[in-house]
């Protein structure tokens, strides 16, 4: 199996496409909120894709290389995962020359865009759901679901009862992938868009369709159009099964995520077992898939970082600089490189602060920053990962990544203590009389022949070469 090449060498920015950019308030819906309302699932607030080609100066800025869209296909909500026409842009984001624009700026600009495809479960406005619930059971599209009963109930109060709804939600019925024409619509789809110049999908909920047959096909399809084309899957815990050659390159590794709230957060994790779970994520896999998941600190479903880290800007610091250091394609979700906040669903889904006075500059300027020596250092990028030091009593972790004869060891602290730790030379391979720099900050050490002697702040991690 080839992974994409790119893919290791990419930051991703992820966007949620009614909250980013208003870009032609035309197409707004009449009753379109205002900007930075609170959020909801019905409220829409005016983003689109012409937002998005609006602001591609500012991704740029930031260094981003490629870019995750929330769905952009009709639908009813302001998710967008309750699909009614898959081939169609929804008329309040533009329109399918709008997505080439779009697709076109950020290629020239050397940046790829992956699709949200939600292929599990539909909008009980799409076509073939529709026909079910006129003709009941004289429709040819009967078929398509997970029907248990007639007549069928799509819109009154309650959970869905007589057909299978994502979560039991009425609003979004299940497609039967078991069924061919079900499987060749969906392939169609994944097929156009790949055409169209997308450089790949990400795939909502894909374990809920637990069909090798499908995905390696999927995979196939998509690949005999372009090879180099990103498949990413949305798997929440660690599962070998779900990456390789019969079903996907890379997935959202939220492990990570997981693993980093719970070092920082009142120590429901130790160094040590830190330490455990996230180089256990690196070899439960092939290296390559390792090196291709998309990792994150946050996404449309989850606690906004500075949030979840109680609004302390040095360990979102800390964690973003550890995200960074860490093998496969980091992830910034809109909005927290400037300290945006929010709880889950759907309040992490808020508006972007366009008003740089309502911008967190430092923690921008550090992501920044964090970006442009992830992109100069190949070392951060595919070389090897081995622990140099895991210290529960100092709650100190430190490792190094190794390429050739380059390497960085990075270091953290994740204590509300300063402290210093020395690094024995056998350690780092360091020679006595150089002198080592922290490329986060402005600090220099001597490498002596006891080693080095490093001086860490409360809740923070440097990177020192």
């Amino acid at each position: 199996m080839s992974i994409p090449y790119w893919v290791q060498d990419s930051i991703f920015y992820q966007i949620f496409p009614d909250r980013f950019a208003n870009g032609d308030p035309s197409i707004d819906p009449q009753n379109v909120q205002p900007w930075g309302s609170a959020p909801t699932p019905w409220g829409f607030q005016g983003g689109d894709l012409r937002g998005i080609i609006q602001k591609m100066d500012y991704v740029l800025d930031l260094g981003v290389n490629a870019i995750y869209l929330n769905p952009i296909f009709l639908a009813n909500s302001t998710h967008r995962y309750d699909t009614v026409d898959y081939l169609q842009i929804d008329p309040r984001l533009g329109n399918l020359e709008d997505l080439k624009v779009l697709l076109k700026v950020a290629h020239d600009n050397g940046v790829r865009i992956i699709l949200d495809g939600v292929f599990n479960h539909c909008g009980r406005g799409f076509f073939a759901f529709v026909d079910v619930q006129e003709n009941q059971l004289h429709s040819p599209y009967y078929d398509w679901y997970h029907i248990k009963r007639f007549p069928l109930d799509a819109y009154s109060s309650g959970n869905a009862e007589n057909y299978l709804g994502w979560w039991n939600l009425k609003s979004l019925p299940k497609f039967n992938t078991d069924h061919k024409p079900v499987r060749q619509y969906l392939l169609k789809v994944a097929r156009y868009w790949i055409e169209q110049g997308i450089d790949g999908w990400r795939l909502d909920v894909p374990n809920e369709i637990d069909d090798d047959e499908f995905w390696g096909e999927f995979r196939q399809v998509v690949k005999a159009i372009n090879h180099d084309a990103y498949i990413l899957g949305e798997i929440w815990t660690p599962d070998p099964r779900w990456a390789g050659p019969r079903h996907f390159d890379g997935l959202m590794n939220y492990p990570v995520k997981d693993a980093v709230l719970g070092l920082m957060n009142g120590g429901d994790l130790t160094v040590s077992a830190f330490a455990d779970r996230v180089e256990s994520l690196l070899k439960i896999y092939p290296r390559e898939n390792a090196y291709a998941m998309y990792v994150t600190l946050g996404s449309h479903d989850t606690e906004r970082i500075l949030s979840a880290l109680g609004g302390s800007l040095d360990k979102v610091k800390s964690a973003f600089a550890f995200l960074f250091a860490y093998p496969g394609a980091p992830a910034i979700y809109y909005g927290d490189e400037v300290g945006l906040k929010g709880g889950k669903d759907p309040e992490c889904r808020g508006a972007f602060p366009w008003d740089p006075d309502n911008w967190m500059e430092e923690l921008r300027a550090w992501v920044k920053s964090l970006i442009s020596w992830r992109k100069r250092l190949p070392v951060m990028r595919r070389g090897d990962y081995q622990r140099l030091l895991a210290d529960d009593h100092h709650h100190i972790y430190a490792f190094r990544r190794i390429l050739a004869d380059d390497q960085m060891v990075v270091v953290m602290n994740a204590s509300s203590t300063h402290r210093t730790l020395q690094l024995e030379n056998a350690k780092t391979g360091w020679k006595a009389g150089a002198i080592v720099h922290n490329l986060l900050g402005v600090e220099e050490y001597p490498v002596t022949a006891e080693g080095v002697l490093l001086s860490l702040s409360p809740w923070s991690t440097i990177w020192v070469r």
